[in-house]
C-alpha cells in the first residue's frame, strides 16, 4: 500500500480507502462486511469512510464492530453529518445542535473516543457557514475530531469556507470528498485548481462509477442478478451511466487494461490516483476479492499516452460541468 498526504496537514492516508455506502448494514449481511474489512486491512488499507446517514447509521455500527480489536492508532476513520438521522426539524443540517449530536452519535456506534476525519456532507444553505465551521473548531479542540473537511461541495463555497477559518482562526478544510472518475470529471476546471492552491486534498468516491467501469454491464443486456444496477438503494446513482452508449465506450477501455496487465476496476482506480490532487480512492465491496483486486491499483504509474487512448475511447461522453456539484436549496 501506498500512502499520501492529507492536503497540508501531516495526516497520512492509504492511497486506497474503504467505504461502506451502499454495503454494510444494507446491501451485504454483517459476517460478509465483516469478511471484507478485513482484507481490507490485510491489504494494507488503514483509512476506513463511512457516514451517519449510510444504511440509517446501522453502517458506523457495522464498521465499529468491524474494527474492534484493531489498534486505534493504525486507523483512519472519517464519517460525516448533514443528512436526516432523524425525523425532527433539527435531526439534519449543519447547525450546531445537529452537529454535536451527530458526533456523539457516530462515536458510539463506531466505538472510538475521536474520528480522525469529519467531514460536511453537504453545504446547509439554512446555517450560517461560520456557525457550522466554529462547531467543527470546537470539536478539534474538544480533541473529538482532529482533521475537518466537507463533500460534494462547489469551488465556491470551499473558499468561502477557507476564507472565514483563516479569518477566525479556525481550523482549516484538509479535504474535499467528491464523485470522480474517469466519466465523472466535474471537479477538474474548478474545485482542484483552487484545491491545489489552497492545501486540500479529494478523497473521491465512485472511482469505478457505481462499478459501471468494471465492463460487467454490457449493451442491451439485463445487469447481473445481485449487482449494483439491480439494488433499489444503488440503482439510482448508477442510472446515469447505464446507457449504451457508455457501456459500448467502456467496453472499448477492456484493450488499454489487458495491455496494462490490469483489471478493468484497477485501471480505474488507478486513472483517479494520478490526479496529484487526489488523497485516496474509496472503494466499497461486497466481496473480499473486490478489496484484493482493487488494492492492486496502489501504486500503478499510468503513462501520459494510456490516458490519451482513454480519453481518446471516452470522448464527449465524459461529463465535465462544474456546475453538476450541487447541495439541496433547503435541507432534505
Amino acid at each position: 500500500m501506498e500512502f499520501r498526504h492529507l492536503g497540508r496537514s501531516g495526516l497520512m492516508v492509504s492511497e486506497i480507502s474503504y467505504g461502506n455506502w451502499l454495503t454494510h448494514g444494507s446491501q451485504v449481511e454483517e459476517d460478509a462486511a465483516k469478511q471484507c474489512v478485513q482484507a481490507a486491512l490485510d491489504e494494507g488499507i488503514t483509512t476506513f469512510d463511512t457516514a451517519d446517514v449510510y444504511a440509517a447509521t446501522k453502517a458506523e455500527e457495522v464498521l465499529g464492530r468491524a474494527l474492534k480489536g484493531v489498534r486505534r492508532e493504525s486507523l483512519e476513520i472519517f464519517t460525516k453529518v448533514y443528512w436526516p438521522t432523524g425525523s425532527g426539524p433539527n435531526d439534519r443540517g449543519l447547525s450546531r445542535k445537529h452537529i454535536t449530536e451527530s458526533i456523539h452519535g457516530s462515536l458510539r456506534r463506531l466505538q472510538t473516543d475521536y474520528v480522525d476525519l469529519y467531514q460536511a456532507h453537504r453545504f446547509d444553505y439554512e446555517t450560517p457557514l461560520e456557525e457550522t465551521l466554529k462547531t467543527f473548531d470546537d470539536l478539534v479542540r474538544q480533541g473529538k475530531v482532529l482533521y475537518v473537511g466537507v463533500s460534494e461541495w462547489s469551488a465556491d463555497q470551499i473558499a468561502q469556507a477557507l476564507k472565514i477559518a483563516d479569518e477566525m482562526g479556525f481550523d482549516r478544510i484538509v479535504s474535499n470528498q467528491p464523485q470522480y472518475s474517469m466519466l465523472w470529471r466535474v471537479i477538474e476546471p474548478e474545485i482542484v485548481p483552487l484545491s491545489e492552491r489552497e492545501g486540500v486534498s479529494q478523497i473521491v468516491w465512485s472511482p469505478i462509477a457505481q462499478g459501471v467501469l468494471t465492463g460487467k454491464y454490457l449493451p442491451g443486456q439485463q445487469p447481473p442478478a445481485g449487482s449494483r444496477a439491480t439494488d433499489p438503494g444503488g440503482s439510482g446513482m448508477i442510472a446515469r451511466f447505464m446507457d449504451d452508449e457508455v457501456l459500448t465506450k467502456v467496453q472499448e477501455l477492456k484493450p488499454i487494461a489487458a495491455d496494462l496487465g490490469l483489471s478493468m476496476a484497477q485501471l480505474a482506480v488507478a486513472w483517479v490516483l494520478q490526479n496529484p490532487n487526489v488523497a485516496s480512492a474509496i472503494v466499497g465491496a461486497t466481496r473480499p476479492e473486490q478489496v484484493r483486486d482493487n488494492v492492486k491499483a496502489a501504486g500503478v504509474k499510468l503513462e501520459p499516452e494510456v490516458l490519451e487512448r482513454i480519453d481518446g475511447v471516452l470522448g464527449s461522453l465524459v461529463e465535465r460541468d462544474p456546475s453538476r456539484t450541487a447541495s439541496p436549496a433547503k435541507r432534505p
